[in-house]
């Protein structure tokens, strides 16, 4: 990793972008972070071994500003490159951008930071504009719509407390380790999370999430949800999801998925 910043510095926000050939794409996303209103941000960049001319872009980007700094190697997916942001990271606040993305315009810290109390909550979260939402995605969140729709990573800011209550992302996810990390924060009586109506980021269409299926992801969703919600739901609605859950299970011929789901009776009556 190189610092070009003291050690002792910690800044109000860290900015995490996990990044692998993005060189064609990298200049705007940057940009839109370089030119915040507020300042008080670092940014880390973690590459996976790009073969384009992203770290170029990335060493002259870090010339000009001491707030970036960068890693290159390789590593298991963009879930890995999060997570070693995280470990990187000196922010209060953590915040992941992908390279493809941009802020949505230049007052987006300030408004969120400077109007906000801030200090009394875990996550904050707004929304993002996306073409491939045909506009903005996606509101408040409430108990149920976690299940049927994830929050846009690019739509949230996490203090850095939250992955110390709840762990970071589980990398045997490929596509969706972030969707199955909101359900563990979003259902948690331990994380205070506040909607914020205003949009973050947009969003582009294309990245890894959006072309990728998550079969590991899908198959274990309901279950997760169930562990994580049950005491939020009535007897009926979780009885449901489980015969659900089963139904999935024996759908994808996994006699050992069927199994382990029998573990989860518990949650049905706890």
């Amino acid at each position: 990793m190189n610092s070009n910043l003291n050690d002792l510095y910690t800044p109000l926000v860290s900015i995490i972008i996990p990044t692998f050939n993005a060189g064609s794409r990298l200049n705007n996303c940057l940009n839109s972070v370089l030119t915040q209103t507020m300042s008080d941000f670092e940014v880390i960049v973690i590459d996976a071994n790009s073969t384009d001319n992203t770290l170029n872009t990335l060493k002259e980007f870090a010339q000009k500003d001491c707030r970036i700094q960068w890693l290159s190697e390789s590593d298991h997916g963009i879930y890995d490159a999060m997570n070693k942001g995280i470990t990187q990271s000196r922010g209060e606040w953590l915040y992941f951008l992908g390279s493809d993305d941009y802020l949505y315009n230049n007052e987006v810290l300030q408004t969120l930071f400077g109007n906000v109390n801030f200090r009394e909550y875990d996550v904050l979260y707004g929304n993002v504009y996306s073409d491939r939402f045909s506009g903005l995605y996606d509101g408040v969140f409430n108990v149920s719509k976690i299940l049927e729709k994830n929050i846009c990573h690019q739509a949230i800011f996490f203090n850095k407390k939250v992955f110390k209550k709840i762990g970071i992302f589980n990398c045997k996810f490929k596509a969706h380790a972030d969707w199955e990390h909101n359900m563990r924060w979003f259902l948690s009586d331990k994380i205070k999370s506040k909607y914020i109506e205003m949009v973050i980021a947009y969003y582009t269409d294309g990245g890894f999430s959006s072309v990728n299926g998550d079969i590991s992801f899908h198959e274990t969703k309901i279950l997760t949800y169930l562990k994580h919600a049950h005491k939020l739901l009535t007897f009926t609605t979780k009885v449901k999801l489980f015969r659900d859950a089963l139904y999935i299970k024996r759908k994808s011929a996994s006699i050992k998925g069927v199994f382990q789901a029998l573990r989860f009776i518990p949650y049905l009556i706890y």
